[in-house]
């Protein structure tokens, strides 16, 4: 699940302190004539008057001092009005994420999540259901944005359609064994998750009673937070080590969507 607390909406001091390249007024010297600057916290003001609230944020660091400032950032929002609870207890919250720069090397990008109540740091992202939704740095205004919200709101149904799949569909002992071990190739990004020496079963094996049972939402998450968290251990050939658990929110976007991808293979 993507590394995300669940904590209260922010305000723009609290955004400034843990992401400042969010107020960034001007783009970067490399931009080209054709690109027009928009500071994320303009589309931050826009969708509050959409009824989606700043809940987190994160920015990558910046590897050179000409670079601070203008960095990938991820914005996360939430609409309270929008919430979904599963006839077996769990809820989930539809969420917006927003990933923008100012160095002209990313558009504005939309994409969906699910946040899990009782999973303390569970956002779960799918680009299997529909894809990543941009808003080019060549103009702006309040129209499209909306209109932009509007179509990932309407296909929220499909993220949610595929929960629903995973809930309903069985995995046996071998299968649990293969989705974990797939799993561990993507997180390792190496197809041979055998050398590294995962304990399976332990990765498998659920940390609370939620999470307890066969069928594939269940397995999913359990195996997603783990290998986020870091909760496990690995050879690197020599010696066994702990994992460390994934801080950069692109790596953890990206593991996100190739896990739900992987997932969604499973279910008939």
């Amino acid at each position: 699940m993507l590394n995300i607390k669940k904590v209260d909406k922010l305000s723009n001091e609290d955004i400034m302190e843990k992401a400042p390249s969010v107020f960034t007024e001007v783009g970067h010297s490399d931009t080209s004539k054709h690109y027009t600057h928009i500071p994320t916290y303009q589309v931050i003001e826009d969708m509050k008057q959409l009824n989606w609230d700043v809940v987190d944020v994160q920015q990558v660091g910046a590897y050179k001092a000409s670079n601070r400032g203008f960095q990938k950032h991820l914005v996360v929002f939430q609409n309270d009005d929008l919430q979904i609870t599963g006839t077996d207890g769990d809820t989930v919250y539809p969420r917006v994420l927003l990933t923008n720069s100012h160095d002209a090397r990313n558009a504005f990008q939309f994409q969906a999540g699910l946040f899990r109540m009782i999973c303390s740091n569970g956002l779960v992202v799918s680009d299997h259901d529909f894809g990543k939704l941009k808003i080019r740095h060549m103009g702006y205004d309040f129209s499209e944005l909306k209109d932009t919200i509007t179509e990932i709101v309407n296909q929220l149904p499909l993220t949610v359609e595929s929960m629903n799949k995973f809930k309903t569909t069985e995995l046996n002992e071998q299968a649990k064994h293969e989705f974990a071990l797939k799993a561990i190739g993507l997180r390792f990004n190496d197809d041979n998750a055998l050398e590294f020496g995962v304990n399976v079963e332990e990765l498998i094996k659920p940390t609370r009673k939620e999470d307890v049972g066969d069928d594939l939402w269940s397995v999913f998450n359990v195996v997603q937070e783990k290998l986020v968290d870091g909760e496990f251990d690995y050879s690197n050939g020599t010696k066994i080590r702990k994992a460390r658990k994934i801080k950069n929110f692109k790596q953890d976007l990206a593991l996100n969507s190739e896990l739900f991808a992987l997932a969604s293979a499973y279910v008939a």
